[in-house]
């Protein structure tokens, strides 16, 4: 038997009790989504959420790695980000975790695509903040907490699945204008590695959101 068709049925073979699993799971993906965890959550960061509902959630502050993409960052497409995050990581001896955090501006163009990739850290006390001196396009930062919308996604960390999700954030933030608005851009969490088949992978769409006269409150004598 020819080698590389052995080892396409074997993939097959192994990948139909995966299939199964999902359709069994997908009567549940409204309260607890079936997903493959290859990574401790940051500290204090919230459980995964329901795929296609909307919940609001809050987040601690936390420390993150961040690349941009453009001018002083990569220059290529957000897959080009994942390695100097990775090199930056494993110098720091930073273990990984889930999930990466990919940034889009607040206004963009249909398929422009993420602006910013970052690696999270596992507490906001490990590391330094500020650039990494062996690789000046890696910034260190500090997230201060947030509130925000959210809603669970099923699927490849595509444009076109982004867009479709923050379409039914905003929709969601402009049914209630009354009560909240955006305070912040948009952001696509994803939870899982490239090992991992596209259909199988869960991600978190989210817009930060605050209530209405909460900033005019902080700035009030």
């Amino acid at each position: 038997m020819d080698h590389h068709f052995r080892m396409r049925l074997v993939y097959l073979v192994s990948i139909i009790p995966l299939v199964l699993l999902v359709g069994c799971a997908s009567n549940n993906e409204m309260k607890r989504p079936f997903m493959f965890k290859e990574a401790k959550l940051p500290a204090g960061f919230p459980a995964p959420g329901p795929v296609g509902e909307i919940i609001v959630k809050e987040y601690p502050a936390y420390r993150l790695a961040r690349i941009q993409r453009g001018e002083g960052g990569v220059q290529d497409n957000p897959n080009v980000m994942f390695r100097p995050l990775f090199n930056h990581i494993k110098r720091n001896d930073i273990p990984m975790t889930a999930p990466v955090e990919m940034g889009y501006p607040e206004k963009s163009e249909p398929g422009a695509g993420a602006t910013s990739m970052a690696f999270l850290y596992g507490a906001p006390s490990w590391g330094t903040s500020g650039a990494d001196t062996a690789d000046q396009r890696v910034v260190v930062e500090d997230v201060p907490a947030m509130t925000v919308v959210s809603i669970g996604v099923r699927g490849g960390y595509t444009d076109a699945n982004f867009a479709k999700a923050i379409g039914k954030l905003k929709a969601w933030v402009q049914q209630r204008a009354d009560e909240v608005r955006v305070s912040g851009s948009p952001r696509y969490l994803a939870y899982n590695s490239p090992f991992v088949l596209g259909f199988l992978k869960y991600g978190e769409v989210q817009l930060p959101v605050e209530t209405v006269g909460s900033a005019d409150e902080q700035g009030a004598p």
